[in-house]
């Protein structure tokens, strides 16, 4: 799962995004407002962790834009307020959770782990679409036509993880290439299609009637062949 942080002050982005990337989440920490709104209209963010106090454009902003212009993001509110006008005002900005400074690492934890289940269409720990169901935890591609399963490497599982939920949507080689390899990495377009090109031989060896189809100009969409 990929996670926007937003936090100015120093070592706690550092802190939290180290805690994070322990836990296996890939974490793009951004320092102000304006960034965070801009990563968030990338529209590849399984989750947005935002701090109220932030330069630009402090968290409840960031919350009210994203929202009104219809991103859906699941948002977790941090800050040192704890003043109940303070939390009231960050739901109501539409952040769909709020934890007060200081907090415990296993409450944070918890409380992403309760957003990351509204991110995605999660059965029994899998995702599913058309005759394939893929594992997240083992990062393994069942086709329950043919019974054939395959191991998925990180890029080829986080390709995947990505267009499952967002089936039949183009998909833009920027959006993948944000999601697969992070906000500020310069990941070149032919990475992109060299690992499309790996997730569609994976697809092909289990025999699954879907497909990525290459749209010419726009990008890939995840479709049932025919």
């Amino acid at each position: 799962m990929r996670v926007l942080l937003a936090e100015d002050e120093k070592r706690m982005a550092a802190a939290l995004a180290a805690l994070l990337r322990q836990e296996k989440y890939d974490v793009d920490p951004v320092a102000d407002g304006a960034s965070a709104m801009t990563a968030l209209e990338s529209g590849v963010y399984d989750i947005a962790v935002l701090d109220v106090m932030m330069p630009e454009l402090n968290g409840f902003e960031v919350a009210r834009r994203a929202r009104g212009k219809g991103i859906g993001t699941p948002i977790l509110m941090l800050t040192a307020k704890s003043q109940l006008d303070d939390k009231v005002e960050g739901l109501d900005s539409g952040a769909d959770d709020y934890l007060t400074k200081p907090f415990q690492t296993k409450e944070l934890l918890a409380r992403l782990r309760a957003l990351g289940r509204r991110s995605a269409s999660f059965q029994d720990g899998s995702l599913h679409y058309g005759d394939l169901s893929l594992d997240t935890a083992t990062a393994t591609l069942v086709c329950e036509a043919t019974g054939q399963s395959v191991r998925l490497g990180e890029k080829e599982l986080r390709i995947l993880e990505y267009m499952f939920p967002n089936q039949g949507q183009i998909m833009t080689r920027e959006q993948l290439a944000v999601k697969i390899w992070g906000f500020e990495n310069e990941a070149e377009y032919n990475n992109v299609e060299v690992y499309m090109s790996f997730t569609r031989k994976k697809l092909a060896f289990v025999g699954s009637k879907v497909e990525i189809k290459a749209v010419r100009g726009l990008g890939y969409q995840l479709r049932i062949e025919g």
